[in-house]
C-alpha cells in the first residue's frame, strides 16, 4: 500500500508539473557546444534558468554576449515562440497538430547539437519571449553583444530599439538584407511569436504553427546563415487579458453618457423575476427561522402536568 502510494503520489505530481508547464527545445544544425550531441533535462525550471542553461549549456554566450567570440560564428540565433504545446502534449496528445510535433523532433534529431527541456514553467505576468531576452541580458552582463535583433510585431518585449517585422515576407526580407549587410563574425538575434502571421502563399488565410514555423526554417536554410534554434511554448499567453493600465485608462476615457447609453433598462418581465426572486428569499429566510424555532421547544424538556403541592 506504501509503494503505491507513492506511485499515485508520483503521477499526480506529474500530471499536474506537466499541465503547468511548457516543453522546450534547442538545435543547431552546424553548431555543437560541447561534445554531447543530445541531452534531456527533466527538471522543471523557470524561463530565467531556461535562458541560463540555454547561454552555458547551449553555448549561446559565444553568440550572444559581447566579451565572447566563436572560432565558427554562427550568422544567426533565433527564438520561436509557440503557443499549442503543452509538455503532456510531447508524450502524446491526439488533440495536438501532428505535423508541429513531426518538424519539431525531425529537427532535434537531424541537428548536430541538439537540448530538449520538457518542463519549462510559465509566467502569468509576463510573456516567455520578454523573460527570455530579459534573462539573456541580465546573463551576459553588458547586454546582448549581437549585431541585429528584430522581432515579429506579435511578441511582446519592453524596452530596446529593436527591428520590427510585420509578417513572413518581411522576415525573408530581413534574412536575406542581413545576409547580405553583415560582416564575418558577427551574429544577429531575430524573435518570433505566432500570431498574426500569414501564409507567403495565401496572404488572405492564416496557417497553423506548424506551416509557420516550417516557412520559417525554409527562409532561413535557403538564406544560407548558419543557425540555432530555439522553440519554446507560452499557450497561457494565447488569450490576452487587459492589464492595470489598459483597465485604468479605459475607466478613465469612460463618462456617464456613455454609461447611460450603452445601460441596460429592466423591463416588466425583469421586475416581475426580481419581485419573484426577493419573494423566495424572503420564504426561505422564515422557513429557516420556523425550523429553528420548533427545533428549540422540541429540545425543551418540560412535564406536560403538574403535581398539585400536598398540605402536611
Amino acid at each position: 500500500m506504501f509503494v503505491v502510494a507513492i506511485m499515485v503520489g508520483f503521477f499526480a505530481a506529474a500530471q499536474i508539473s506537466s499541465a503547468s508547464t511548457v516543453p522546450a527545445f534547442l538545435w543547431s544544425p552546424g553548431f555543437s557546444s560541447n561534445e554531447l550531441k543530445e541531452s534531456v533535462h527533466y527538471q522543471i525550471m523557470s524561463p530565467k534558468d531556461l535562458a541560463n542553461s540555454v547561454l552555458s549549456q547551449g553555448g549561446w554566450s559565444d553568440l550572444l554576449c559581447s566579451k565572447r567570440k566563436l572560432e565558427r560564428p554562427v550568422d544567426l540565433a533565433i527564438v520561436f515562440v509557440g503557443r499549442e504545446l503543452h509538455s503532456s502534449d510531447v508524450v502524446g496528445n491526439k488533440h495536438v497538430d501532428p505535423a508541429l510535433l513531426n518538424l519539431l523532433k525531425g529537427s532535434f534529431t537531424r541537428s548536430n547539437f541538439s537540448m530538449a527541456f520538457p518542463y519549462v514553467a510559465t509566467s502569468e505576468e509576463e510573456t516567455m519571449e520578454n523573460l527570455l531576452v530579459s534573462s539573456f541580458k541580465e546573463a551576459c552582463g553588458h547586454g546582448l553583444g549581437v549585431s541585429n535583433v528584430a522581432f515579429s510585431e506579435s511578441c511582446s518585449i519592453e524596452g530596446g530599439d529593436f527591428q520590427k517585422l510585420a509578417n513572413l515576407h518581411s522576415i525573408n526580407d530581413h534574412l536575406v538584407s542581413r545576409m547580405e549587410k553583415r560582416t564575418k563574425g558577427e551574429t544577429d538575434l531575430v524573435v518570433l511569436c505566432h500570431g498574426g502571421f500569414q501564409s507567403l502563399k495565401e496572404l488572405d488565410q492564416p496557417f497553423p504553427e506548424s506551416e509557420i514555423l516550417k516557412e520559417v526554417m525554409s527562409s532561413v536554410e535557403q538564406s544560407g546563415a548558419k543557425y540555432a534554434a530555439l522553440y519554446v511554448s507560452d499557450p497561457f499567453k494565447s488569450i490576452h487579458y487587459p492589464g492595470y493600465k489598459e483597465l485604468e485608462r479605459f475607466l478613465a476615457e469612460d463618462t456617464p453618457k456613455n454609461a447611460s447609453a450603452t445601460a441596460q433598462v429592466c423591463d416588466e418581465v425583469c421586475k416581475l423575476k426580481s419581485s419573484l426572486l426577493e419573494g423566495v428569499l424572503v420564504g426561505i429566510v422564515l422557513l429557516l427561522i420556523l425550523v429553528s424555532g420548533l427545533c428549540c421547544m422540541m429540545g425543551i424538556d418540560t412535564p406536560t402536568r403538574f403535581e398539585a403541592p400536598q398540605d402536611n
